[in-house]
């Protein structure tokens, strides 16, 4: 059997005829249109596509993704060790190492179809879970097998003009956020200031909007946008070296919080809180989500294909370990219903992008045809 053939697809816009794939991100200052997947732990993988075009979301067929059983999932972090981990963050934040620091689990589970296409998955997910930053990247030769249902901004860019919209807060409804959320939003909205702030002009960077309230199905995130003017020179890589990883899923400060994560997570987050996304090199335009509500299908496993998905919270001091179990579980929960389900679930009103006021051309070039 042939491996399946790539493509990128970011909402109703289709990249295909695949011309060549780097790991140099000078190559997003270069041309031509790239799809972009930043693992967490860095490892880029940039593929660039000579076929781009406006196209709908590949329908979902009855039967054309065969997932796993839902009892079949299984976490790097149990109920026990999750907790347990929050409440060292705790410990640690009283000691002053941190201030907060994003707490993830990875789910995985034996794919029963060895032949199962990323892209059945990621028309399921639109379907059923539709999402501001829904994607599909799928480059089979360079184990890149991935569905996002991302409703996280990491970065946009119109020319100079760069943009983030980092999300802290998760809850049923507005009713369940609290003031420990809204003092996390806050503090990683910082965070990422101080992150843009390192390539953009001096004084450019500013909060046009603090903790809005955005819903998503099943839950209501707050969320924040920061923006700022790259400064003279500053391209893709310097961008990235200063961004990376997103600041909402990691903590404060960033450099405690990164060897914090690395002494309680037991498996590798892979492209789950990276960065995912499109850079299109001519116009000068691109975005990437953080790579949340995200499943990869690693096939690297000897007994065979795995399906994985990420699910994490932020800690704070004011955390309760019961309560950030239950955020991911939240997060978790209707995402792996349709990964392992008939992808029957309640079809919801469809979200489209927030609406940004970046530039005039961002709002025209984004997901249009070249």
């Amino acid at each position: 059997m042939h491996p399946p053939t790539p493509l990128a697809r970011f909402g109703d816009l289709l990249a295909t005829g695949l011309r060549d794939v780097t790991c140099d991100p000078a190559a997003l200052d270069s041309s031509g249109f790239w799809a972009v997947v930043a693992d967490f732990d860095g490892a880029l993988v940039c593929a660039r596509f000579d076929d781009v075009r406006r196209a709908k979301a590949a329908p979902a067929r009855p039967g054309a993704w065969r997932g796993p059983r839902a009892d079949a999932w299984t976490s790097s972090l149990d109920h026990a060790a999750y907790t347990a981990g929050v409440r060292e963050i705790r410990a640690r934040i009283a000691r002053g190492e941190v201030y907060q620091a994003n707490l993830c689990r990875v789910l995985s589970a034996p794919l029963p179809d060895p032949a199962a296409d990323v892209d059945a998955l990621g028309a399921l997910l639109a379907r059923d879970n539709p999402a501001p930053y829904a994607c599909v990247v799928r480059l089979p030769a360079h184990g890149v097998e991935i569905a996002s249902a991302s409703p996280e901004l990491f970065l946009r860019r119109a020319g100079s003009v760069v943009e983030s919209g980092p999300i802290k807060g998760t809850g049923r409804t507005p009713d369940d956020l609290l003031e420990k959320d809204h003092a996390e939003n806050v503090m990683i909205v910082d965070l990422v200031r101080n992150d843009l702030g390192r390539a953009c002009t001096t004084g450019s960077v500013t909060v046009p909007e603090l903790c809005a309230v955005e819903r998503h199905p099943g839950l209501v995130h707050l969320v924040s946008t920061v923006r700022g003017e790259l400064a003279p020179g500053v391209g893709w890589p310097g961008l990235l070296a200063a961004s990376f990883p997103p600041g909402s899923v990691t903590g404060a400060p960033k450099s405690s919080a990164l060897r914090l994560i690395a002494a309680l997570e037991t498996a590798p987050r892979g492209p789950y809180c990276g960065g995912i996304g499109w850079v299109d090199a001519d116009r000068g335009t691109g975005r990437l989500a953080v790579g949340i509500r995200t499943f990869w299908i690693d096939r690297a496993e000897p007994a065979g294909p795995v399906v994985r998905f990420g699910t994490g919270a932020g800690i704070t001091w004011g955390s309760d370990p019961e309560r950030e179990w239950r955020e991911t579980e939240l997060k978790a929960a209707r995402l792996l219903a349709i990964a392992s389900g008939p992808g029957e679930a309640p079809v919801p009103e469809p979200v489209r992008p927030p609406e940004t006021a970046v530039t005039a051309e961002t709002a025209e070039s984004e997901g249009s045809p070249r």
